[in-house]
């Protein structure tokens, strides 16, 4: 809870060891795009996330929500259901965070990575198989490409 400062880059190649990493299965929906009010299910958690205005740094906040909660919530999403398989990888002091996007986003493959500070983000440098820097870019972010 509290500020999320991350950035987040499109993919050129995925690691050759995808498959040794930690993943877990996403689905969520949209309830309001301004601001951000989404229910996610990962795996078998239930949350409900609001997120403030910005890029690179902005407000969040998780509420849990029960199984049933969510289905019940999920049917008044607006737009497209995004479902993805996000893996885990270490990299230095960071987690990055691969999003796999299911259909109807396939073949998107985005990399998100969050700092402790503006700074650090600032100062990131990312791996070789990272592509373009897209953390300013709306079109990328996941309340966008539900619509």
């Amino acid at each position: 809870m509290g500020k999320e400062i991350e950035r987040k880059f499109l993919v050129k190649e995925l690691p050759a060891d995808l498959e040794e990493y930690e993943f877990h299965e996403l689905e969520q929906g949209y309830l309001n795009t301004a601001p951000v009010v989404r229910v996610r299910k990962e795996d078998e958690t239930y949350y409900l996330t609001y997120k403030g205005k910005g890029f690179i740094e902005r407000e969040e906040y998780n509420l849990p929500l029960t199984a049933d909660a969510y289905l019940h919530l999920i049917e008044k999403a607006d737009g497209k259901i995004i479902s993805k398989r996000r893996y885990l990888i270490p990299f230095g002091n960071y987690t990055i965070e691969l999003d796999i996007f299911h259909e109807p986003f396939k073949p998107l493959i985005i990399a998100e990575v969050e700092f402790p500070s503006l700074e650090e983000a600032n100062a990131f440098l990312p791996p070789e198989w990272f592509g373009e820097d897209v953390t300013g870019d709306y079109h990328y972010s996941n309340s966008y490409l539900s619509k």
